[in-house]
């Protein structure tokens, strides 16, 4: 029994496993409210537009919407208007011959379009030209000689071919980008050349997970994908509030018998076209109308109420999905009585200086110090950097009271011998990016400047003119011995 018994266990089926459908959101089947419940919003997708790949799309837009201009031009001139600033231990004046080659080149009028196509089409390169280089070879930085910089070259992403096949392989921020970028022949120079990764600039619209990036050959997807259906009913509303315009004040005229005295023609239909043409001619506050009695004349007007909420809210949409200001994108002021608008400009140039930071940075690194050699005839120290000026630019009132607070303080600080001289010089150097005050220091002034700080009361404020006497400030007195 007991083998009979086991085999008869070992041969039982197993009960079948239930399923069941399970969410995480709240749902009540019964009143078919929720996701998953059977209902009209349960049925929403979201489908791809993939307008990006539209090449003629993309450009129709940005030529014949200013709002679609706009979009891609505002963020793309806000993070290539004021340029760089270098670094304060480069003589003043290698730091004019680096920003006067710069604007000999026209460089920041190239990487502003460079900016703009990757935004419009999703990718952009900028090739640096150096005379006398092969471009398809990879850049060696210490071989650019004086004066072989000659400009850089924007492409968008139509205008060059990446080499899909071979990629990156070194360890790097450029790990898994294209190797090469073939030139197509209809471009404006270059053509048909292949450029090595080191010698471009490459920028990209918005940033898309591994698999989308496949499918557009490594690269973004415009700015104007996302918003594209947004786009579309903010003109559509505004090409509706157009169209009613033509209808704001309808006249009807009721006469008797109409369509016999059409239907007839003939001298009636004359009579009764000249009678409505005198009407729509002579009708005015001086003029009379003249119609027979049984004839009845009304006039409709309409109003536009609530017409401009509507626009509103799809352009405050637009400028969210933007992430750029009403006041910057259309130049509209915010509402309410305590609102100028100040703080959505200090949010937004704070993402501008994020992006400078992000994508402009790394290839700046390299752009520079290929226009110091070109420029300067030799590399630069270890010391030399840039930083991106601020896009929120103070008023020369604002500077002065920024100016007048930091030399007090430093001063104050150097009389109570807190400071030395050359940490004061340091100091006033530093600060002179901001306030435009004392921007002639040198590291030559600051180096020969003596770091052992003063008896208390024993100087005036520092200055960088007094040369005499670098371990003393200008008018200082050296106190009586006790």
């Amino acid at each position: 029994m007991s083998r009979r018994y086991g085999k008869m266990q070992r041969v039982q089926p197993k009960p079948a496993p239930t399923t069941a459908k399970s969410t995480d959101s709240f749902a009540n089947i019964e009143a078919r409210v929720g996701i998953q419940t059977n209902n009209q919003a349960s049925q929403g997708r979201y489908t791809f537009d993939l307008v990006s790949r539209n090449r003629i799309q993309m450009e129709a837009a940005y030529r014949s919407s200013w709002v679609c201009g706009m979009a891609v031009d505002a963020v793309a001139e806000d993070m290539t208007r004021a340029g760089i600033e270098l670094a304060s231990d480069i003589a003043p004046d290698d730091a004019e011959r680096i920003q006067a080659t710069m604007e000999e080149f026209q460089v920041w009028d190239a990487l502003c379009d460079t900016v703009k196509w990757a935004r419009l089409y999703g990718g952009a390169i900028a090739v640096m030209l150096i005379d006398g280089q092969d471009v398809s070879t990879p850049l060696n930085i210490d071989s650019v000689g004086k004066d072989q910089f000659k400009g850089l070259l924007p492409l968008d992403r139509w205008l060059v071919q990446p080499s899909l096949t071979h990629l990156v392989r070194e360890y790097g921020a450029d790990l898994g980008k294209p190797e090469y970028y073939d030139i197509l022949v209809s471009a404006p120079a270059l053509a048909g050349k292949r450029v090595h990764y080191s010698r471009v600039i490459r920028l990209d619209g918005l940033k898309l997970p591994y698999w989308q990036r496949i499918a557009e050959n490594l690269w973004g997807q415009s700015v104007l994908e996302r918003l594209w259906d947004r786009l579309l009913a903010f003109d559509s509303t505004t090409e509706g509030a157009a169209q009613l315009v033509y209808k704001a004040h309808l006249r009807t005229y009721k006469v008797k018998g109409l369509r016999q005295i059409l239907g007839m023609g003939g001298p009636a239909e004359v009579g009764l076209m000249k009678q409505i043409d005198f009407i729509r001619r002579f009708q005015s506050n001086e003029g009379m109308t003249l119609m027979d009695a049984d004839d009845e004349f009304e006039a409709h007007a309409y109003t536009f109420s609530g017409l401009d909420n509507v626009l509103l809210q799809f352009g405050q949409q637009i400028s969210g999905a933007l992430q750029i200001p009403l006041v910057r994108l259309f130049g509209q002021s915010p509402a309410g009585l305590n609102s100028s608008g100040d703080s959505d400009l200090r949010t937004y140039y704070d993402n501008v200086a994020n992006g400078q930071d992000k994508q402009l940075r790394p290839g700046m690194r390299v752009l520079l110090d290929v226009i110091h050699r070109s420029s300067l005839g030799r590399a630069p120290d270890d010391k030399f950097g840039f930083e991106f000026r601020p896009c929120w630019q103070i008023t020369d009132a604002e500077k002065a009271t920024i100016a007048k607070d930091h030399e007090g303080a430093i001063a104050d600080a150097y009389d109570k011998g807190i400071i030395g001289r050359k940490t004061a010089l340091s100091e006033l150097s530093k600060s002179s990016h901001t306030t435009g005050v004392f921007t002639t220091i040198t590291e030559e002034d600051i180096d020969a400047a003596d770091d052992d700080p003063p008896d208390p009361g024993e100087v005036d404020v520092p200055g960088p003119d007094d040369g005499k006497n670098p371990g003393q400030a200008p008018g200082a007195q050296t106190a009586a011995p006790a």
